[in-house]
């Protein structure tokens, strides 16, 4: 059912609902000893519930992920509120010129026939911006990532950042053949010594980075390649509980072997 209420009334009630909750004396206790620190670890969490809430294809699921991810925009904003630093409102004229600004073969005269000829004209706008800012340091090729991101995300972004300057694979048959290196490179240290498990565990980390280097060639998003794996893997060992249930067995009393066979079992029921 859609509500009768505008999406700027509502708007409006939120702001409304979070300042009433920052209230001191008369607000909630837990929201009013938050900071931008304590509140930012939910607001990545928030961003992960979207992007499960998509993957599963849940689009009611996906509606209240996303009121719950508004409203850490709203907290955020009402906190910079209190220190006189901006508000809601200046949140969304920031985002509201950006979007124009950046968009000019559709609010102005550039043109732009295809999303690759969006992005080249995207990357430029950015540029700009970052010149017109001035009085920065001088950066490097791979400034910009922030540090914070998960480390797949970082990852990519590091990739993508270094392949605009020539820093990059040809293929990704090359880069499948850096991620077979990367797996001797392992076994090369397990073989070593048992005490050389330091170095192995640093080679497992080149590995993994040739790996989200591989999701990129391929154009694919490495996060989401491990989210949807998850589930996979998730789904699969649910279904060797319930056949060693009817079997009146618990999965620490049955061989791995039983359990490697009813795992090939509910691959190929997939």
């Amino acid at each position: 059912m859609t509500s009768a209420m505008t999406p700027a009334r509502d708007i409006g009630r939120l702001i409304e609902i979070m300042a009433a909750l920052r209230t001191p004396k008369t607000g909630c206790p837990w929201d009013l000893e938050q900071s931008f620190g304590t509140i930012s670890p939910y607001t990545i969490e928030e961003a992960y519930e979207v992007a499960d809430a998509i993957d599963r294809g849940d689009l009611t699921d996906l509606k209240e992920e996303l009121g719950d991810l508004l409203l850490q925009v709203v907290f955020h904003a009402r906190m910079a509120e209190e220190l006189g630093a901006f508000d809601f409102g200046d949140v969304v004229r920031t985002i509201c010129e950006k979007l124009i600004r950046r968009h000019p073969h559709v609010f102005g005269e550039a043109r732009a026939e295809d999303p690759q000829a969006v992005k080249g004209l995207w990357d430029r706008i950015k540029a700009q911006e970052k010149a017109a800012r001035g009085g920065q340091r001088e950066e490097g090729a791979l400034a910009g990532v922030p540090a914070g991101l998960p480390a797949l995300a970082r990852a990519l972004k590091l990739q993508a950042k270094a392949g605009k300057v020539g820093f990059d694979w040809n293929d990704a048959r090359a880069v499948l053949r850096k991620i077979r290196e990367e797996a001797d490179e392992i076994e090369t240290a397990l073989a070593a010594s048992e005490a050389n498990e330091e170095s192995a565990a640093a080679e497992v980390g080149d590995l993994l980075f040739a790996a989200v280097n591989l999701a990129r060639h391929l154009r694919a998003d490495p996060e989401a390649l491990l989210r949807r794996t998850n589930r996979k893997f998730e789904r699969r060992f649910s279904a060797i509980e319930r056949a060693l249930a009817a079997r009146g067995k618990a999965p620490r009393e049955a061989t791995l072997a039983e359990m490697d066979a009813l795992w090939e079992e509910a691959k190929r029921s997939e």
